[in-house]
């Protein structure tokens, strides 16, 4: 199933237009024509079954002939996790991240942070294209990229983890985790937080851990927590 994103439409939609963009690439591009079915998403876990009624390359129309839902995710998995120096690791972490099933993505920025400035667009484009390729019919929430220190003074619902590489009393990710539990997993910077942030997100109730034996880089952590959290809560 090759899958479309249309944010503006319900379950009360009858017919809509895909913009210029989308409409070029699905008749130039893919070829498709009157009466041809397109399968849309609008992100918030409905899945329309269409059919083209204009194949026009400027303003595809479409029809809704059906529509079914997606129960939403037992876990809110929220990825807390520091930009990291080359871009790319940073949009694959994005990519995998979604493809596994993350529900909400937050960039901090930390005492070590070597990138302090994200390209919001770019990241949101690129959890879009994600969710689109894997069939996934909930769009994850991006939030702006905010300080270490802002972040950890709100509260979180549900289990609050920081994963560091300091040599301090850590409980391993699995001995902390409980079934269908909303969590919220910080993750470090290429230099790993300070030893004051640690000290801060424990006073705030995050829980230290650890995600094995290994150094691991800062996308390569948020994507084993990701997995983990998923594995571990697999039906």
């Amino acid at each position: 199933m090759q899958l479309f994103y249309n944010p503006n439409i319900d379950a009360t939609t009858e017919n809509f237009a895909f913009d210029k963009e989308e409409s070029k690439h699905i008749i130039k591009v893919l070829r498709k024509k009157d009466t041809d079915i397109l399968y849309v998403t609008n992100g918030l876990g409905d899945l329309f079954e269409t059919q083209i009624t204009l194949a026009s390359d400027n303003k595809c129309t479409v029809k809704i002939i059906s529509a079914t839902k997606k129960a939403p995710s037992k876990v809110h998995l929220h990825l807390v996790v520091a930009p990291t120096k080359m871009n790319d690791r940073y949009e694959w972490f994005l990519e995998k991240a979604t493809e596994i099933g993350v529900q909400e993505i937050t960039p901090i920025i930390c005492d070590h942070s070597e990138r302090k400035v994200v390209n919001q667009e770019r990241f949101e484009k690129i959890i879009l294209a994600a969710m689109k390729q894997s069939n996934e019919l909930y769009l994850p929430k991006l939030n702006n990229a905010i300080t270490f220190k802002e972040f950890v003074k709100q509260k979180n619902e549900g289990l609050q983890l920081i994963a560091h590489c300091e040599e301090t009393d850590k409980k391993s990710l699995k001995s902390v985790l409980k079934p269908n539990e909303n969590l919220t997993i910080l993750i470090g910077p290429e230099g790993d937080f300070s030893e004051k942030e640690i000290a801060l997100a424990i006073a705030s109730e995050f829980i230290p851990v650890t995600l094995g034996t290994t150094r691991l880089r800062t996308e390569t952590a948020a994507i084993v927590a990701c997995h983990s959290v998923a594995f571990f809560n697999e039906d």
